[in-house]
């Protein structure tokens, strides 16, 4: 009996053993498999997208081919230069406070934007040759740039949705020919099902408001019922175009426990905004200056091909 019972203790501490060592061999098998097994890669951030010109057969658009890995070219210095080349719309004058257009008085800086409907800003760039569009001081004999009185100029914003850029030109309407200024990068709204763009800046052509706005540090308004620096939203600058849209500079926000302000160039090339279109500081401050004293048109589309301009380009 003693024996019997001895065989089957045997035999039951040989099925555990038996047992046991499967479970041990599947669980080394499974943290094998487990190391084995490929991390996913880490998302990387939203890139700003490459420009590459759309390509269309439509010959009315005649937008200047140009290679996919290039820019178009930028001739804004042309507006500004007093001493080389400069495009036919614009002409150099010469500071006197005595004008035969005005009498009584003095012409002072904002005498002349007036008389040849160019803004101070724009000609404080000329006259700066610098970027710097609040120092106006003049002297006698001191040169910049206007706008042609006797030349009817209209400017055109394409805005492709696809290539998140912009497309700047100003048309004659004597010659009827357009021509390429520049292109900016843009940022612009987000993603959102239902709208014909996919993103939450809408199709279609508009013209430019009135109601332009100069941010700086410090000055305040009302946004979304609060009292806010209106530099943290809209940039220095804003160019209204519809219903509440507009082209406006990147938000600014604190860089540090002081309060410093620095812009956040990260929403260019990405789709982040409310819609509205986000240029960088410099392209912004330099946009206003030029658009806010002319007729103002911003077609916006899903890429450049479906863009319809007036008149001709010129290659010239």
């Amino acid at each position: 009996m003693k024996a019997a019972k001895f065989l089957a203790l045997l035999a039951l501490c040989s099925f555990a053993a038996i047992a046991l060592l499967a479970y041990v061999k599947k669980q080394r098998k499974d943290s094998s498999n487990i190391k084995s097994m490929t991390a996913l890669p880490i998302q990387k951030e939203l890139q700003p997208v490459p420009y590459k010109e759309a390509t269309s057969s439509k010959k009315e658009v005649g937008f200047v081919p140009h290679n996919s890995n290039t820019l178009p070219a930028d001739r804004i210095s042309e507006l500004f230069t007093v001493t080389g080349k400069k495009l036919p719309i614009v002409e150099t004058v010469k500071y006197t406070s005595r004008v035969e257009w005005l009498q009584g008085k003095p012409a002072w800086i904002s005498d002349y934007a007036s008389h040849y409907e160019t803004s101070r800003h724009f000609i404080a760039r000329s006259l700066n040759s610098s970027s710097d569009y609040f120092t106006q001081q003049v002297h006698e004999g001191d040169r910049f740039n206007v706008f042609r009185k006797d030349k009817k100029v209209t400017f055109h914003l394409v805005v492709s949705v696809k290539d998140c850029r912009m497309l700047f030109y100003y048309y004659d309407g004597e010659t009827h020919e357009r021509f390429l200024l520049k292109s900016y990068p843009v940022g612009l709204g987000r993603p959102a099902e239902g709208m014909s763009s996919g993103c939450l800046t809408p199709l279609g052509s508009y013209d430019l408001g009135d109601r332009i706005a100069i941010y700086k540090p410090s000055d305040k308004g009302i946004y979304l019922k609060k009292e806010t620096e209106m530099i943290r939203i809209f940039g220095t600058r804003w160019l209204p175009f519809e219903k509440g849209y507009g082209i406006h500079g990147v938000p600014w926000y604190s860089s540090d426990p002081k309060g410093a302000l620095v812009e956040n160039r990260n929403t260019v090339g990405r789709f982040e905004s409310d819609g509205c279109i986000h240029l960088l500081t410099e392209d912004i401050e330099e946009l206003f200056a030029i658009v806010i004293t002319k007729p103002t048109k911003i077609h916006i589309v899903k890429t450049f091909s479906d863009a319809k301009l007036p008149g001709k380009e010129s290659l010239s």
